[in-house]
């Protein structure tokens, strides 16, 4: 009986919106990371999933995606290769988030789910690309530290996020905006940062090339 009482209740309405915000945000920048919390989180009774997500408290499925998690965390850190990486993982982070939102959101209408799905998918798309962008910045300096340092916060913030959600879902969603504006920002400041580059290149090449 006691046990039942430390056991949360099955998070819905607007509660449930806000956590999976925040888990397609954190699935957009580490999947593997993000579902393995999930999994532990419910297995530590922090965390009630619902019925169409329990096979991700499965010790099966955790230890799938710690394997993973584990390679990724090595992976994510070499210059160069982390942005192979990290694009290939467009086709996982993605729909990832989109079949979590999915699932969640069973009890909801047809056209409800699928429109919690696309922003979710949307959601992590955002995250995903604000990861991609950070890393084409950072991939630039000569030396792997800040590579690395920007790999490791990411996946700090993951954990954290995942867990603080269970806590706080509202504060966590919250947080998980103010990261997508900063995201939006920099994405478009990488974005006319490129095109001043490629535009003073273009410049550059029409000036050797002119004739006298």
């Amino acid at each position: 009986m006691f046990a039942a009482w430390m056991v949360p209740p099955i998070p819905s309405g607007a509660e449930l919106t806000a956590i999976l915000v925040v888990v397609c945000f954190s699935a957009g920048l580490n999947v593997y990371a993000t579902v393995a919390m999930l999994g532990l989180l419910a297995r530590a009774h922090a965390l009630t999933l619902p019925p169409s997500l329990d096979p991700l408290s499965h010790w099966y499925a955790i230890a799938i995606c710690a394997v993973l998690f584990a390679v990724e965390f090595i992976g994510d850190k070499i210059p160069v290769f982390d942005l192979l990486w990290n694009a290939m993982h467009t086709f996982v982070r993605i729909p990832a988030a989109a079949l979590l939102t999915y699932a969640a959101t069973a009890p909801l209408a047809e056209w409800e789910r699928l429109l919690a799905t696309l922003l979710g998918a949307l959601i992590a798309l955002a995250a995903h690309g604000g990861k991609i962008a950070a890393r084409a910045a950072v991939t630039q300096s000569p030396e792997p530290f800040s590579n690395a340092a920007l790999s490791l916060s990411e996946d700090a913030a993951v954990i954290f996020l995942t867990w603080f959600a269970t806590r706080h879902a509202y504060a966590a969603a919250a947080i998980v905006f103010v990261a997508l504006a900063a995201i939006v920002v920099m994405i478009r400041a990488v974005v006319g940062a490129m095109r001043n580059l490629f535009r003073g290149a273009e410049g550059a090449l029409a000036e050797q090339t002119r004739p006298g």
